[in-house]
């Protein structure tokens, strides 16, 4: 059989990544190009500066890939792209340049869903076993996807407001920690103790998520403390609100799970990297028996070889974009999962 080798390209926000994957599971190079310590000086992205960088970097991470991978872009056999969602001047450059070398090179051109490439960032790791649940939890995103087989997705709840690492940024602020404050909150919940009467959020039947209330909880106890000239602690605070993210992230994980017959349970995004989640999910498995895969550290923020690897099986299915392919800053997951499950049961 013959070898698939894909170009992937992301940049949905601050990341100018370029990989290039074989058969869907082995990396043959990736270079990502942050732009963390240009976006530290504001405390957050700024997505005019964000899309100005991948204007300025795009070509030479190109280069830099193919340097590394020792091939050129005749040994490619798709060029692959993600096309949504994210911050629409980020992602439009990506498109732009994929679009580019599709037309250049005459190579078919995939698009790929942002989550899908966070899903299939475990694929990396080793073959992903169906059918399975997907917990996908990053800055911009907090989801749980059934999926019966490959590239099948199925969106059975999610957010309703704040995303979990956008809480975690958020509650950083409170606690008056750098930015990126997600990683700094976690360290520091972990030297700390539950102490704070935090609500636990949306802690229902349901298989949805709502940050905001806590998040909002965190603000209003830390002003409430400080008007009265008592002091918080920052450790307990983040452990208190730490804890109260990894109950409910965990409890609803697991009634999905059992609700829809699955042993298999894979973590993805980039706040699957934080340590209070992962070393409670590891936890869970070993209790519970089933099957956990969580990315290695560089594989759970935004990188092009999650993208190729998804790809790999778009293009076993025939997904091909034309050149009228556009960016999609806020493209609905749940159409995106629906549309898969009907072709696939055509």
């Amino acid at each position: 059989m013959k070898d698939i080798y894909i170009l992937a390209i992301e940049s949905s926000c601050d990341e100018t990544s370029v990989a290039i994957i074989k058969n869907g599971h082995d990396e043959i190079s990736c270079v990502v190009l942050s732009q963390m310590d240009i976006h530290a000086l504001y405390g957050g992205v700024v997505p005019e500066i964000a899309s100005r960088n991948h204007v300025e970097n795009i070509t030479l991470v190109i280069e830099e890939c193919l340097k590394k991978s020792g091939l050129s872009m005749d040994d490619m056999d798709a060029i692959a792209v993600t096309y949504g969602p994210g911050l629409i001047g980020s992602l439009l450059i990506g498109v732009e340049a994929a679009k580019t070398l599709s037309f250049v090179y005459n190579k078919p051109l995939i698009p790929v869903h942002h989550i899908a490439g966070h899903i299939y960032a475990n694929n990396l790791e080793k073959s992903m076993e169906f059918p399975l649940m997907a917990l996908v939890i990053s800055g911009g995103h907090t989801e749980l996807v059934y999926m019966e087989k490959d590239y099948s997705f199925e969106k059975i709840g999610g957010t309703l407001d704040d995303a979990v690492g956008e809480a975690y940024d958020k509650v950083a602020r409170v606690l008056d920690l750098p930015y990126p404050g997600g990683p700094k909150v976690d360290k520091l919940a972990f030297e700390g103790k539950d102490t704070y009467n935090l609500p636990y959020p949306l802690d229902d039947n349901s298989y949805n998520f709502s940050f905001s209330g806590l998040k909002s909880a965190v603000i209003n106890l830390n002003h409430n403390e400080n008007q009265k000239g008592n002091k918080i602690k920052k450790e307990d605070l983040a452990c208190s609100f730490q804890n109260r993210v990894v109950k409910i992230l965990s409890k609803k994980t697991l009634k999905a799970m059992k609700e829809y017959n699955v042993n298999n349970l894979i973590i993805a995004g980039g706040v699957s990297a934080n340590k209070g989640i992962r070393d409670e999910f590891i936890k869970l498995a070993n209790e519970n028996h089933f099957n956990l895969t969580i990315p290695n550290i560089k594989y759970c923020t935004d990188n092009a070889s999650m993208i190729g690897a998804a790809a790999y099986y778009a293009y076993q299915l025939g997904r091909r974009a034309d050149l009228s392919l556009n960016a999609k800053a806020n493209d609905l997951l749940k159409y995106l999962f629906f549309r898969y499950i009907y072709e696939n049961r055509k």
